[in-house]
């Protein structure tokens, strides 16, 4: 197990590096600097921020000294908010950035997973029952509609029309104010993770020792829990993994909507101010969550199938 996970922390490093390399050299060969504004900087107001953020040395140079600040644990200095750490900005001492974003996605995983898989596993065992095309047809609809419609949607009834709840903002991280975004990421993840295990748990109750378990009389219960249930859940958490890292950092829209102080409002500042640490802190550490849950999911693969081990 050690030596597996090991192993797979050391393919990961190579993987990240590359990453890093070509995102920092495609945000920092577009034309034009984060200092281009509507209103223009005088030439020596504009050269000392260039000498300050090190974007007058040659692009190559400027990498380097990136990387070994990235080895001493630093992100750097953000150009949109002058001065201030991109790391004390990512993760800040009070309530806001990583944090509100983190806790948005455990509240929803909390919900959505168990959720996901019980609607799952009762669709696949009543197949094309009215229930299973229920499950069917919300996968299909939540899939095609974004949470930039049903979050808007969800505002203007509960928040304007019948005001249940509030607009937007996080609050003190109140149920009050966290349960509309919650709410949204859940119906946007549910039915994907239902769809998932109501295929997967359908493939393994046609299975041949799933078969033999029934010809020898195991109640419906026992052979679901004893024999189905571990199987069934191998293809549901490959897309576990990466969902969370991906809600980790992809919930730019619905913090928006909802006016929530996430890694949703850095990232659309960083891309609209040409913020080039902040949108490189963010590559980084997204990618980092993606390969770590990657990893995870791995072990917990192998935990469920030790064959997948030799």
């Amino acid at each position: 197990m050690l030596k597996f996970i090991l192993k797979r922390i050391l393919v990961s490093i190579p993987t990240m590096l590359a990453i890093i390399t070509l995102v920092f050299f495609l945000v920092h060969m577009t034309p034009g600097n984060p200092f281009d504004g509507e209103r223009a900087l005088s030439p020596e107001a504009l050269a000392a921020l260039m000498h300050q953020y090190r974007l007058d040395l040659p692009v190559w140079q400027q990498y380097l000294l990136y990387l070994n600040d990235l080895i001493h644990g630093s992100f750097g200095i953000s150009m949109k908010y002058l001065g201030q750490s991109i790391n004390q900005l990512l993760f800040p001492d009070n309530m806001g950035g990583f944090w509100v974003t983190l806790q948005l996605s455990v509240y929803t995983m909390i919900v959505a997973v168990p959720l996901g898989i019980i609607v799952g596993c009762y669709a696949g065992l009543h197949k094309n029952s009215i229930f299973d095309k229920i499950v069917v047809a919300s996968n299909i609809f939540f899939t095609a509609v974004p949470t930039m419609v049903t979050g808007p949607l969800a505002v203007l009834l509960f928040a304007v029309t019948l005001q249940i709840f509030p607009a937007g903002g996080w609050g003190d991280g109140d149920f009050m104010h966290v349960f509309m975004p919650v709410a949204i990421l859940t119906l946007a993840y549910t039915p994907t993770i239902a769809f998932v295990t109501r295929g997967s748990i359908i493939d393994v109750l046609n299975s041949n020792y799933i078969r033999t378990a029934r010809a020898k009389g195991l109640p419906t219960h026992k052979i679901l829990f004893k024999h189905a249930i571990r199987p069934t859940l191998l293809p549901v958490i490959s897309v576990l993994g990466p969902m969370f890292a991906g809600i980790l950092v992809g919930a730019v829209v619905t913090e928006q909507i909802f006016t929530l102080p996430g890694l949703g409002i850095l990232t659309t500042n960083a891309a609209t101010n040409r913020d080039y640490n902040m949108i490189m802190a963010i590559t980084i550490f997204g990618s980092s969550l993606t390969i770590i849950f990657n990893i995870i999911v791995d072990i917990c693969y192998m935990l469920l199938d030790p064959k997948i081990k030799q």
